[in-house]
């Protein structure tokens, strides 16, 4: 469920006018763009966007960027680009910093089939290169064919399982935990192949049968290394990406040194799809409303446009 609160008059020519007027002058003023930007929804930004191109044959996005800055700026961009296109940023970002792999594991698996493959041609559109020939270039060893696996994966997303391949996956991925071979072709042909309905059934079964989730028993067997962190990204954002998207943003808010550019990749991403549902779930873990935290570690005009996503 969105988060975002939308005017029920929308006029785009307006917004569009009320932008230019904030852009325009000495300063930029700040807090009209979140009145106006922080309370729109992707079609009417979209409708924005094309008002003032036919107004003032300026790209808004480009308009914004030059006069806005850090965090604040960062934010206004990425809200602002289709969801394809943002998610191609994302990506492309992610491959210029080592650590942020599990930026490309969230987009391959926290997205439908279909999402992924509209931001793959989004990324082709924008960078000229294929989305996996570039995660390939990035890449090597087993985080290499984790990671092209995951991105060149197009899964039937029907609600129809297989008990019985369920059951049996669940011990060949049972196994390579055991054995400390989690890193097999078999267990990177299960975790890019399989549709997520059919994994769910899979990671339930091994709840089932071995008395804890695949998560937790990655955690407890396995010393920490980029694949195994990887890979227990990827069965989170499969199978409970709302917590998956809960934890990133509590360790965000936690960590010394705020990481706000997690904060602003969730709460930028999720505002129109489940923000509401995260916001939920994170105050019945902290006992903190998301809003009362991201507000206490953010300021300025960066956090007022944060808390417009969050619904305030």
């Amino acid at each position: 469920m969105a988060s975002i609160v939308v005017p029920h008059n929308f006029n785009a020519v307006e917004d569009a006018e009320s932008l230019r007027k904030a852009c325009e002058g000495w300063g930029t003023n700040e807090k009209a763009v979140v009145a106006v930007l922080g309370h729109r929804n992707s079609a009417q930004r979209k409708q924005i966007r094309q008002a003032y191109w036919d107004l003032y044959q300026e790209d808004l996005v480009k308009r914004l960027e030059s006069e806005l800055n850090g965090d604040f700026e960062r934010a206004v961009y990425r809200w602002n680009l289709e969801p394809e296109d943002r998610d191609a940023v994302l990506a492309n970002v992610a491959m210029r910093k080592s650590l942020d792999y599990h930026v490309l594991v969230e987009i391959a698996c926290a997205r439908s089939a279909e999402e992924l493959l509209i931001i793959r041609r989004a990324y082709q559109a924008r960078y000229k290169r294929s989305l996996e020939e570039d995660v390939a270039a990035h890449t090597a060893g087993d985080t290499r064919k984790l990671l092209v696996g995951l991105m060149t994966a197009f899964r039937y997303e029907g609600a129809e399982i297989n008990a019985k391949l369920a059951k049996s996956e669940a011990d060949i991925l049972q196994e390579a935990i055991k054995k400390k071979h989690f890193n097999n072709d078999e267990v990177i042909r299960i975790l890019t192949t399989r549709s997520k309905t059919q994994l769910m059934a899979t990671f339930n079964n091994f709840k089932d049968d071995h008395g804890s989730s695949i998560t937790k028993a990655l955690l407890g067997e396995l010393a920490e290394n980029d694949f195994k962190r990887l890979m227990r990204i990827a069965i989170r954002c499969i199978n409970e990406p709302l917590k998956y998207y809960e934890k990133v943003l509590r360790n965000a808010i936690k960590k010394v040194g705020t990481d706000e550019d997690a904060i602003t990749r969730v709460i930028v991403t999720r505002a129109e799809k489940d923000l509401v549902h995260i916001k939920e779930l994170y105050y019945r873990r902290n006992n903190v409303p998301l809003d009362q935290a991201v507000a206490k570690e953010t300021s300025g005009d960066y956090k007022a446009f944060l808390l417009a996503l969050l619904g305030n």
